[in-house]
């Protein structure tokens, strides 16, 4: 699914390799955060994001913040891995756990993937969180305004042909755009825990950071030196930079309609946080704010570990390749419906 990266970012080799720098040592118990030639915290090298905490705390675990033990996180981690085992499924009577997330219903229902393709970790967060989502308090997301329930509707509405029972494809445009290989489906901005490829580089130069996603393999080079935000919508929105002490904030509008966090639009207000709190972890933090769309801005903290692999290309070909099949099979579906209907 994955093949080694070929591309060489000819464009950012003369700034990222000025500013690699050795980590400080470590003196007794005491760590100290590695500073870049230019003196700011040293964010950089891959990151992995994988987890099977999910983004809203799940209804049955009601208050619990935090799992109160090892044991209890570990029962819990059992069971979500068996519910989310695509190989789960027994073929012949379509038996699945409870709840089960692969798509049920026998050989015809099966999921898209087994599970030897997935590659979401099987482990919570250290911290024990029952959620990524840690403001509201009760971990989940908040009310939608009537417009963004509107909008999320309608979104819901144009992704399916109800009259066909098949997604919607009258063109391209109407294709997701991760599947179009625009956007991946965890990439962002804001960056999310998915199925597979939840990796991120940073590296950093004077006056910039640079993120490239696995994902897609894209790269979103950020100015730090103060200048305005641009005018002009781009999918990933246009990123500004600043260092708040130890911590990198990136602040990102400018979203074109369509942007990978689900339900968001052009007037999504992105706040992106990154901080490194010990020599393997790196904390990413990001805020939502788009007040059509929720009634409330929300704060979702994803801890990431350090990798010593390297970055591996995603190499999407359903936009380049299958794009013409998927069209030509819903003509096909269209017309086979019709020969139906005149019977």
């Amino acid at each position: 699914m994955s093949h080694r990266l070929l591309t060489s970012m000819a464009s950012l080799t003369a700034i990222i390799a000025a500013a690699f720098l050795m980590p400080a040592p470590v003196t007794g118990e005491t760590w100290t955060v590695p500073r870049t030639a230019d003196g700011q915290p040293d964010l950089q090298g891959v990151w992995d994001y994988r987890t099977i905490t999910p983004m809203q705390r799940p209804l049955e675990l009601g208050t619990k913040e935090f799992f109160a033990s090892d044991e209890e996180a570990a029962a819990w981690e059992r069971s979500e891995n068996r519910r989310q085992n695509r190989d789960a499924e027994d073929l012949e009577t379509g038996g699945v756990p409870p709840g089960w997330a692969g798509g049920g219903g026998g050989v015809a229902g099966r999921a898209a993937y087994n599970e030897f393709w997935w590659d979401r970790g099987n482990k919570i967060v250290a911290t024990k969180r029952t959620s990524l989502i840690v403001d509201p308090p009760d971990g989940r997301y908040p009310a939608m305004t009537p417009e963004g329930q509107k909008r999320a509707d309608l979104i819901a509405a144009a992704r399916n042909d109800t009259n066909l029972g098949r997604p919607h494809a009258d063109s391209y445009e109407d294709r997701p755009l991760a599947e179009r290989c625009i956007l991946g489906f965890n990439s962002g901005p804001p960056m999310t825990p998915g199925a597979y490829n939840n990796n991120v580089q940073l590296f950093q130069a004077p006056g910039y950071v640079a993120i490239l996603n696995e994902m897609i393999h894209d790269t979103r080079i950020i100015p730090l030196d103060g200048r305005p935000h641009g005018h002009v919508p781009l999918w990933r929105g246009d990123s500004r930079g600043h260092w708040e002490g130890d911590t990198l904030v990136v602040d990102t509008i400018n979203f074109k309609r369509e942007t990978s966090f689900p339900n968001s639009g052009p007037n999504l207000h992105l706040v992106e946080k990154f901080t490194r709190t010990d020599a393997d972890t790196l904390m990413y933090e990001f805020t939502i704010d788009d007040p059509s769309v929720w009634t409330r801005p929300f704060t979702v903290a994803v801890p990431m570990r350090k990798s010593d692999q390297p970055i591996y290309e995603y190499a999407c070909h359903e936009g380049n390749y299958a794009m013409a099949s998927i069209l030509a099979g819903a003509r096909a579906a269209e017309k086979a419906a019709e020969a139906k209907a005149s019977k």
